[in-house]
């Protein structure tokens, strides 16, 4: 199928962006990379009568320290240098270890990590990173700007906190603190499909080798990334053993989710994976966290 009717524009910078997106509101979307908004538009699961090309403008790719350990990105910078970036890897190891997992090499080629953000896919890894890592996106219009932390950022599936005249534009990640580990689970049928489930999770402990604080966030169990809070407050304060892990997972995969049934997997088997899963990112972050 071909996508309807629309208005073309390829502005060169960011003004001239925000100006196309006040003119034309709601009729109007932004093309980043375009591997999630061309299929979308050619199954007429989305009709923009109004595209506002990205691609030109340069001044929206790039990744550079923060000053206090972590990066800023640019959203327009392209997965493929994400994941070959050496600050990224340095820095922020969880976005290096989730970049792979993110389509094919064609897509993490193409596609951008604004763009992923912005499409709001619950199923995304960067989406549940970036909460993960308690990111920040700094969002732009005409008349404002404004910084949105990431666990704020998604408030359904394919539903993000833009407004119709605001860009995305930088994204900021912290780097974790010392002691700290980190970890990325995921199952799929087949390798780069989306997964049926997966978690990514940071632990860090304190001086005597207790859970200081910890982050565990699912994707593909809801219409948003979900934070297993309950779990986490099991964590904190304690040592990290065995049996402390085995039951975070249980009470994560029983109490902090609510997935749904469809044709590729039940919520039962659902749970079962979440559960898995959790004991597998927790025991290999606090790991990690012991050995940094």
């Amino acid at each position: 199928m071909k996508p309807p009717p629309f208005e073309y524009y390829a502005p060169t910078t960011v003004e001239e962006t925000l100006t196309h997106l006040a003119n034309h509101g709601y009729d109007a979307k932004p093309l980043a990379g375009g591997q999630s908004l061309i299929p979308m538009m050619n199954f007429r699961l989305a009709q923009p009568s109004v595209l506002v090309d990205l691609n030109n403008i340069t001044d929206l790719s790039y990744i550079r320290p923060d000053g206090n350990g972590g990066v800023f990105i640019g959203a327009m910078t392209r997965h493929k240098k994400v994941g070959s970036d050496p600050l990224i890897a340095k820095q922020i190891p969880l976005v290096h270890e989730a970049i792979p997992n993110i389509g094919t090499p064609q897509v993490r080629t193409r596609g951008t990590f604004g763009g992923s953000l912005s499409h709001a896919d619950p199923s995304a890894e960067l989406v549940t990173v970036s909460v993960t890592l308690n990111g920040r996106f700094r969002v732009r219009s005409q008349k404002n700007e404004r910084w949105i932390p990431a666990g704020e950022f998604f408030i359904g599936s394919f539903t993000s906190a833009l407004e119709p005249e605001e860009l995305l534009v930088e994204i900021n990640l912290p780097c974790l603190p010392e002691r700290s580990g980190w970890s990325l689970m995921e199952v799929a049928r087949r390798h780069n499909d989306f997964a049926l489930v997966g978690v990514a999770a940071t632990v860090t402990l304190d001086k005597k080798g207790n859970c200081e604080s910890a982050s565990i966030v699912f994707l593909s169990v809801g219409d948003r990334p979900m934070q297993a809070h309950q779990a986490v407050g099991l964590l904190k304060g304690q040592k990290p053993t065995a049996e402390l892990i085995l039951a975070a997972a249980e009470k994560a995969s029983s109490v902090d989710i609510d997935p749904g049934s469809d044709i590729h997997a039940t919520a039962e088997f659902r749970r079962h994976l979440a559960n898995v899963l959790t004991r597998r990112a927790l025991d290999e972050a606090f790991n990690r966290a012991r050995e940094n």
